[in-house]
């Protein structure tokens, strides 16, 4: 038991100090939000990739041509001209720009396109936004995320993604609770901030000095690779919580366990120094909080004194839950149009948040094992951060 305390006492440790995070994270969405924006609204090309028909597409995307911005394109990027997507693009407007990058090679499908797209963008472009096709921005995305640029000295502007369950279920809401601890990660130190790239604004000018688009190739990663590039440049990220954008939608336990599962492959191949943490972190707190619950069962049944680990569990859990739901409260401001979901998802991220820590820990253990990914139809091989080789691509 003595093993056991001493563990428990670190991960409370530990778990005091997420708590903490969490504060800061609330002050900084509450202060980012409530300022006034700069006066700067270049001219933009929005840059969205995509590969097949998802739920929801055709409202994410109209998002895109209906945004209050002073002037700016939008191109749509897929790899062949037969893409069901394409369709629905086309039923948009008569006056939207498609671009075909053809399949990858080298480089993962969607780096590929983003390589090709840039070099189609207007020359009289400044700023280059990137978003997927899965989210659904508000009509005034496209400023906020544009208007930290007017300070010169950024590296980029980013937002990140908040699941909205459509349905709800089990698995969407898990998916959301699952993400959540990603978004909060963010904050006023934009030395450790990151980009996203389903909503990251970069200067044209910043985008081509860093060599971005050649540094790309033979990566499958857009965001971690550009993250790493300008933190090599020693240029800082800001964080947009404005830009925090919905991915409306619901998955399967199947679903779930794949993109958790390929999202941690890839940050164990580009971002390894965030794999360990995450790998030992979890280890402690499923030691901790599952081993804990077990042996409070044991040691109930065989009327062993059981008071005090009770009691450690509810503090290890108690601090977990608070700062899910200081999360989950303060995303509302951001995402003030889906006020009703975000309650309906109360519960779930208040109970659910350490069955995330041990989803986060089998991520991580296979991640450990497999650098293999599966991504809109197309199987990779992830050698390293500069090869990709693609194993099989599936027709969408």
């Amino acid at each position: 038991m003595y093993v056991y305390y001493f563990l428990a006492a670190v991960a409370c440790y530990f778990g005091f100090q997420s708590l903490l995070s969490g504060f800061r994270y609330v002050a900084y969405v509450r202060r980012e939000t409530s300022k006034p924006l700069p006066d700067y609204h270049p001219f933009v090309s929005v840059i969205a990739p995509g590969r097949g028909l998802e739920p929801g597409l055709e409202e994410n995307l109209r998002t895109l041509l209906h945004q209050e911005y002073p002037d700016y394109e939008v191109l749509f990027v897929f790899d062949r001209e037969d893409d069901p997507a394409l369709g629905v693009i086309r039923g948009l407007g008569p006056n939207v720009r498609t671009v075909i990058s053809g399949p990858a090679s080298e480089s993962g499908q969607k780096v590929h396109n983003l390589r090709v797209a840039v070099n189609e963008v207007d020359p009289k472009s400044e700023v280059l936004v990137f978003v997927d096709t899965d989210a659904r921005p508000g009509r005034l995305w496209l400023r906020q995320l544009v208007a930290p640029l007017a300070d010169e000295t950024l590296g980029a502007s980013s937002g990140y993604r908040w699941f909205v369950p459509q349905r709800g279920g089990l698995a969407s809401r898990m998916r959301s609770v699952w993400n959540a601890s990603v978004a909060s990660a963010l904050g006023a130190d934009r030395q450790k901030n990151f980009v996203w790239g389903g909503s990251t604004a970069i200067r044209r000018t910043v985008f081509d000095k860093l060599n971005i688009r050649e540094r790309w190739k033979g990566s499958v990663s857009d965001d971690f690779t550009v993250t790493n590039i300008i933190k090599e440049a020693k240029l800082p990220i800001h964080f947009t919580p404005h830009c925090l954008v919905a991915s409306v939608g619901d998955c399967d336990l199947s679903e779930l366990f794949e993109f958790t599962t390929r999202q941690i492959k890839i940050t164990r191949v580009y971002a390894p120094q965030l794999w360990k943490p995450l790998l030992l972190g979890c280890a402690l707190f499923t030691i901790v909080f599952f081993g804990g619950i077990v042996l409070l069962l044991t040691r109930i049944a065989m009327g062993l004194p059981w008071l005090i680990l009770f009691l450690v569990l509810c503090v290890v859990f108690a601090l977990g839950a608070v700062k899910a739901v200081m999360r989950l409260q303060v995303v509302g401001i951001p995402l003030s149009g889906y006020k009703h979901e975000l309650r309906q998802d109360l519960l779930a991220h208040f109970f659910l948040w350490p069955v995330a820590s041990l989803i986060y820990f089998y991520n991580a253990i296979v991640a450990g094992f497999s650098r293999r990914i599966t991504w809109r139809g197309i199987t990779y091989e992830l050698k390293s951060p500069t090869e990709a080789v693609i194993i099989s691509r599936e027709n969408l």
